[in-house]
């Protein structure tokens, strides 16, 4: 696909999905869920982009790239820990099973790096060296990868509040979860990294980072959630630059949206007032980068559809209702 039908259609990505559905469960700022008979639910994945925990712009079969992405991991991760997913009916959508939700999502860290507040290396270049409960050693260099993977718990902030940034002892301590449960937890959480990082080393990646949501099956069992190593919920850095770029002080080269947000800080944005409009030429590239994350970890050509997503999905919804 060439630069100038991505640039195209970047009127229809921004335009998202907007189906004013009678069955809409939530509208996110990336997914909308649509509750479907049977203890199923539809979540639609829309071209919207966000950083610093807003909607910043829209990319062009974003959508398409996480939707069918975090499908592909479930397979690959389904011998680690059951998931939701039962069937994906169309580019956009999955056909989930409706879990109750954990009250925390899990971020496992395998890199010291970031450039948001919350963020290791932020934190660790003001000069803290016990963060999130872990201790870190002097000396250290940003984007350097940490001695094992660390996790990082999160709660889930209601709307139009930042989630908070807790200990692992926290959660139990807050009785989030009882100490079973998180032990669970943690080993899947670890497991599915180790796992993510496998696959991506064979494909010349390096998965730095990630975010899981983990819930619970009407019978009790612990079951995967949300989406799986996407490039809007983890970050990869192609592994045949990285020792250069990093021992030069650069950024490593990668495939996420990590890319849209260096760009966002670098003209001053952090998250506050008015953000500056993303350029197509930017938009084309961060398309570029998840379409070349899909298929570089899938080793499947990209084939998207290029129909307005919002009448296939009411197509698709009509299906199931």
């Amino acid at each position: 696909m060439d630069d100038a039908t991505l640039r195209r259609l970047i009127p229809q990505a921004l335009q998202g999905i907007d189906l004013a559905w009678p069955h809409a469960r939530a509208r996110g700022k990336v997914r909308d869920l649509f509750s479907l008979p049977g203890g199923r639910y539809l979540i639609a994945t829309t071209d919207r982009l966000s950083a610093f925990d807003r909607v910043l712009t829209a990319v062009p079969f974003k959508g398409q790239v996480l939707n069918q992405l975090s499908a592909f991991w479930f397979g690959q991760t389904v011998d680690i820990v059951p998931n939701h997913l039962l069937e994906v009916p169309d580019p956009n959508v999955s056909l989930v099973l409706d879990c109750e939700a954990l009250p925390l999502e899990v971020v496992v860290r395998g890199y010291i790096t970031g450039t948001t507040q919350t963020a290791l290396w932020y934190r660790y270049a003001l000069g803290e060296r016990h963060i999130y409960g872990y201790d870190f050693p002097d000396g250290m260099v940003k984007n350097e990868q940490l001695p094992e993977p660390i996790i990082t718990p999160t709660t889930k902030g209601r709307a139009g509040e930042h989630d908070e940034r807790i200990t692992c002892d926290e959660v139990v301590e807050r009785g989030l979860l009882d100490a079973e449960a998180w032990n669970q937890v943690q080993a899947a959480a670890l497991a599915v990294f180790g796992r993510g990082q496998e696959v991506a080393r064979k494909d010349g990646l390096i998965l730095v980072d990630t975010k899981y949501e983990f819930g619970r099956a009407p019978d009790g069992e612990l079951m995967l959630i949300d989406e799986v190593h996407t490039p809007d919920s983890s970050r990869f850095w192609l592994a045949g630059s990285y020792e250069e770029r990093v021992s030069q002080g650069q950024e490593p080269e990668n495939f996420d949206k990590e890319f849209l947000r260096l760009w966002y800080a670098e003209q001053g944005y952090r998250g506050s007032g008015e953000p500056p409009t993303a350029t197509e030429d930017l938009i084309v590239q961060v398309a570029r980068r998840y379409i070349s994350l899909y298929e570089k970890l899938t080793s499947r050509a990209f084939e998207p559809a290029t129909d307005p997503a919002g009448p296939r999905i009411a197509r698709t919804l009509r299906e199931y209702l």
